[in-house]
């Protein structure tokens, strides 16, 4: 199994956040079945603030690239994403139009 770890802000606005929240309350079925079916077993996102971190488990044959084309082919996850930037800002040294970014691990115990 492979764990990737992401960061992402929200826009720093507490009504936008309680509404972020809910969505992920009740995540469209169709968001579900497309995160499964791209190999991801075990999914958390966690929230402090306007911060955002996400932790995934995958199968070994997972790969960000083939995820990423797999959303980009997927009607309904692009109007989720589409959704979910109302919400969502870039963290400060992201690339235009890049969302959630992976992190590096530097400590284990």
């Amino acid at each position: 199994m492979k764990r990737y770890c992401f960061a992402l802000d929200l826009k720093d606005d507490p009504a936008l956040i309680s509404e972020y929240i809910e969505y992920h309350k009740k995540v469209w079925p169709e968001i579900l079945k497309s995160i499964k079916d791209s190999g991801i077993i075990y999914a958390e996102i966690y929230h402090v603030f306007d911060r955002l971190f996400l932790i995934i488990d995958t199968h070994e044959s997972f790969s960000l690239e083939n995820k990423g084309k797999m959303d980009s082919e997927n009607p309904i996850v692009q109007k989720w994403e589409d959704l979910m930037w109302n919400y969502q800002k870039a963290l400060p040294n992201a690339k235009p139009g890049e969302k959630w970014i992976l992190m590096e691990r530097i400590f284990k115990l």
